[in-house]
């Protein structure tokens, strides 16, 4: 909406309009020359707001007020649109259990909150040359670890720094998992 542009007063081409007064009332379907006279009547624009409507519609209103009418709506729609990141957790083979929980853990927040998880395992001197299915394995046992229901984007495969998988979010079966742990919860 931002980049269309919008036709006022002598940039109009239609030759008939519907068109709105000052205060909402509809003033019916005016020639271009008499939706003007009433627009300059009231001090005010004569602005094009449904240009395919047939025959297209025109508000006599301030043309300032109804660009800040439109940027408030504009931000508006920008501010409940969701942006999705792909936020990245690694792990080193000798990573500790504890610090693995907590990886898991802040994985998991970042899965509730709807962005994509990158886990990498990270591989430096020698353990390069150790087992694939070793390496991979361990990498599988961390995203089992994550206590929030998942599907895999990208499977676990090599990397430039070692090995990485993507998961994403699954709504439908965390939805399941939290409604069998509250059935399992013995009622006090």
């Amino acid at each position: 909406m931002a980049n269309e542009t919008v036709r006022i007063n002598r940039e109009i081409r239609a030759r008939e309009l519907r068109v709105l007064g000052a205060a909402g009332e509809n003033l019916g379907v005016l020639s271009l020359e008499n939706a003007l006279a009433a627009a300059e009547a009231a001090g005010l624009d004569l602005i094009e707001i449904s240009p395919l409507a047939n025959p297209p519609v025109a508000k006599v209103m301030d043309y300032g007020k109804f660009e800040y009418e439109r940027s408030k709506k504009e931000k508006a729609v920008k501010a409940k649109a969701k942006v999705s990141e792909t936020k990245e957790v690694q792990i080193k083979v000798g990573t500790g259990e504890h610090d693995m929980m907590l990886k898991a853990k802040k994985a998991a927040e970042w899965l509730a909150e709807g962005h994509r998880v990158r886990a990498e395992l990270f591989l430096k001197g020698r353990y390069k040359g150790m087992s694939e299915e070793f390496l991979k394995d361990r990498l599988e046992k961390f995203l089992q670890r994550i206590p929030y229901a998942y599907r895999v984007a990208e499977p676990v495969t090599r990397s430039p720094k070692g090995f990485a998988g993507v998961i994403e979010r699954d709504q439908i079966a965390q939805a399941k998992r939290e409604k069998e742990q509250s059935t399992a919860a013995p009622q006090p």
